[in-house]
């Protein structure tokens, strides 16, 4: 019969202890648990319509090419409160929920994987429509000194 030697048998033991974020599958650290605090913080601030408290998570150097080549979608830091102004304008009674699939740290650089699903009302010459938006989408956040900040994907 073998036995494991001490440390490997340590290391197995050790390796069935890690735990996740309540109602997550994403482990549970300091640096997990500060990203999704952010993305908490910009649902809530996005539910409010507030562009103010939106751009206070965005860091300087945010843009975003929607995934598209062309520049005409292009928005970077300049430009988004004028985005947000314009969509949050036309929307009324919005809704923002967001479930974090994944989260992956490599030191500055931090990527969400998340889903949205979004209830809104958009205003017409006649009337409020209501609305309903999913769909998944990916967040990169930067290190701004000892805090977190969206620097793509909104």
């Amino acid at each position: 019969m073998r036995f494991l030697p001490p440390a490997l048998l340590a290391a197995v033991a050790l390796a069935g202890c890690v735990r996740n974020i309540p109602n997550t599958d994403i482990p549970d650290s300091l640096e997990n648990r500060a990203v999704l605090q952010i993305v908490d913080e910009y649902r809530k601030a996005f539910d409010r319509r507030d562009v103010p408290g939106v751009m206070g998570l965005v860091s300087p150097d945010y843009f975003d090419d929607a995934g598209t080549s062309t520049k005409e979608d292009d928005v970077d830091y300049a430009h988004l409160p004028a985005v947000l102004t314009d969509t949050f304008a036309r929307t009324t009674q919005v809704r923002l929920e967001l479930g974090v699939t994944g989260i992956d740290v490599k030191g500055d650089r931090a990527t969400v994987e998340l889903f949205y699903d979004v209830r809104y009302r958009v205003t017409t010459p006649r009337r409020e429509i209501p609305k309903r938006d999913s769909d998944v989408q990916r967040l990169i956040l930067r290190r701004d000194g000892q805090s977190w900040r969206i620097a793509s994907g909104l």
